[in-house]
């Protein structure tokens, strides 16, 4: 039997949603762009907007390192603002941008919250390439959950990863990395003075 062909409503729709989608991705993109011109550059943010009527309900940028706080994910951190503006943890109804494919954290976040769809724009293999990753898929945690999500990416791919690409930022992932690596370096400096007291 033939597969059917969507209707001229569904094609209607389907093109509206694109359009709403493109809409909040580039806002969200200019958002997290103005990051790039401060002392604390991130190409990491989210937003949160009411999937039915297009009200738009949180922000957030990435502030690991502002923080102190290596929860302090760009989508879990929105997550946090608005149930708390919510006083609610349903945020069953509310779609998730992200420029970047959320962490297995960050989506199983979104799960716990009920957000109901998820569009993101650079992948985790693209964030891998400038700093640390799980990879693990948006769509794999999903898939392992007994909770559904939408997830939609990459979308606007190119234009969210010229965030990870801006020259500050590019400056900024070599302080991460030389970060991570003088820990490794002390970590390293630790064992050995245990094991030649021990000795």
């Amino acid at each position: 039997m033939a597969p059917k062909n969507p209707s001229s409503a569904q094609q209607k729709e389907s093109a509206h949603q694109l359009e709403i989608d493109r809409l909040f991705m580039e806002r969200l993109i200019r958002f997290t762009a103005k990051s790039l011109e401060t002392a604390t550059p991130v190409p990491f943010g989210a937003l949160i907007v009411h999937s039915e009527t297009g009200s738009i309900l949180m922000r957030g940028r990435n502030a690991v390192g502002s923080e102190s706080d290596p929860s302090a994910h760009a989508e879990l951190r929105t997550v946090r603002k608005a149930t708390k503006k919510l006083k609610s943890i349903n945020l069953s109804g509310y779609t998730m941008y992200s420029t970047c494919e959320p962490c297995p954290m960050c989506m199983a976040n979104a799960l716990w919250a009920g957000i109901d769809r998820v569009v993101y724009g650079a992948t985790i293999a693209d964030a891998n390439r400038h700093c640390r990753q799980i990879r693990i898929s948006a769509k794999e945690v999903v898939r392992r959950s007994d909770m559904t999500c939408s997830v939609k990416g990459a979308f606007l791919r190119a234009r969210c990863y010229a965030l990870f690409t801006h020259p500050n930022m590019l400056k900024a992932f070599a302080t991460w990395s030389s970060r991570s690596t003088s820990s490794s370096a002390n970590k390293t400096r630790r064992t050995r003075k245990r094991s030649s007291r021990n000795s």
